[in-house]
């Protein structure tokens, strides 16, 4: 006979039900979750947290670093011409 005991301290993690859940997309997580060797429910997890912290993305943080970059690469700046260049390369 096996008894487990759990510290009191121990606390249960939050659950989420998810009612209404389209076919596909139950579809299309479970086979991401094979893809990625997680289970079902680790990979939904794991979709959640990067949900919200794209969510979380601080532009101005985002631009200030984008800033640091190309000062360290201290390369010229784009003319109009050039730009032009790159938007039409390969159209007819």
């Amino acid at each position: 006979m096996v008894v487990l005991r759990f510290h009191k301290d121990i606390r249960l993690m939050p659950t989420i039900t998810l009612k209404g859940l389209p076919d596909a997309l139950y579809e299309r997580l479970k086979q991401q979750a094979e893809a990625n060797r997680r289970s079902l429910n680790s990979e939904v997890i794991v979709c959640l947290e990067q949900a919200v912290n794209l969510a979380a993305t601080n532009t101005t943080t985002m631009l200030a670093r984008i800033d640091a970059l190309r000062a360290s690469l201290a390369l010229p700046p784009l003319t109009n011409a050039e730009i032009n260049l790159a938007k039409n390369d390969g159209r007819l």
